[in-house]
């Protein structure tokens, strides 16, 4: 079997500054949990240590996260977004009219996507849709509802 090499992974910069914070603040972290562990270690008996258990549950859950992080940051970049876009794309704002209701997205990945922020992944069934539309386009989504019409009413 191949390794397959992971495919770069597109963010914004704010969110690529996001995951690089919580990098440095979970490090930090580690290295205070692991004083911690060191402290509850020398205190003896470890099989009814309750700090010493503690810590190192702690300590696992920061190194998975780290680990998450670091995925991203090796495998992720910063996607600059086009300052007038002409059709859909990665980091931009596309304003929609829906069911007789205007609604505001902006399409990123997977990783951040947020949709209660407004933040739809490139890969969803509504964000895949609208990808590589222009203002004026009627795009058709299918949902659990039905099909609904979608139009594209201001890219930027």
């Amino acid at each position: 079997m191949q390794n397959q090499v992971p495919a770069q992974i597109p963010f914004t910069a704010p969110y690529f500054a996001q995951l690089k914070a919580k990098y440095a603040q979970l490090t930090a972290e580690r290295a205070e949990v692991m004083k911690r562990l060191q402290t509850a270690r020398e205190m003896g008996d470890l099989s009814e240590n309750g700090a010493y258990k503690y810590a190192k549950f702690e300590l696992g859950s920061i190194g998975r996260q780290l680990a998450d992080l670091k995925y991203l940051l090796t495998h992720g970049f910063v996607m600059k977004k086009n300052p007038s876009p002409q059709k859909v794309e990665f980091g931009c704002t596309v304003k929609v009219i829906a069911k007789q209701k205007e609604v505001t997205y902006t399409l990123v990945s997977q990783y951040e996507s947020n949709p209660k922020e407004g933040k739809l992944s490139m890969e969803s069934p509504i964000g895949s849709a609208l990808l590589h539309k222009k203002t004026g386009d009627e795009v058709p989504v299918e949902t659990p509802a039905g099909v609904v019409l979608y139009t594209i009413t201001d890219i930027f």
